[in-house]
């Protein structure tokens, strides 16, 4: 019976040690106005957009998922769909890349906030843009 209580005891601590490793946390923001001068071989740019980024949270966990709370503004006056193509983050070892698959509507002139994933990576998010900030 003890030989149970004890293996019972080690499953649902490593059950509660796994999942300690997913729970996201605010990384440490990087100012705006920094220059960063990392090659882009391969031009990858975002795609044109009417969209503007006010500002973004960048949040990440143990097992290296890069994840942002983006607000953004959509600087048309007619409907616009934002799609992950409009959006670029750029990675502290100089990668590009785009967030997982996504879509939101935005009304002329209409402001949301709204949560992504950039997938994993060992290297950190040092800023997110849109064809208008670069």
């Amino acid at each position: 019976m003890f030989k149970f209580i004890v293996a019972v005891l080690i499953i649902f601590s490593s059950v509660i040690q796994a999942n300690e490793s997913e729970v996201l946390s605010v990384d440490r923001s990087v100012s705006r106005n920094i220059k960063l001068s990392f090659p882009n071989d391969r031009n990858i740019t975002p795609k044109l957009s009417d969209f503007e980024i006010n500002n973004y949270v960048l949040m990440s966990n143990e097992e290296g998922e890069r994840w942002a709370v983006i607000t953004i503004t959509n600087l048309s006056s007619g409907n616009r769909m934002l799609e992950e193509q409009h959006l670029l983050a750029l990675f502290a070892n100089g990668d590009r890349r785009s967030p997982l698959e996504y879509k939101l509507r935005f009304a002329g002139n209409e402001t949301q906030s709204f949560t992504v994933s950039f997938g994993e990576s060992k290297f950190p998010i040092l800023l997110i843009y849109s064809s208008n900030e670069r």
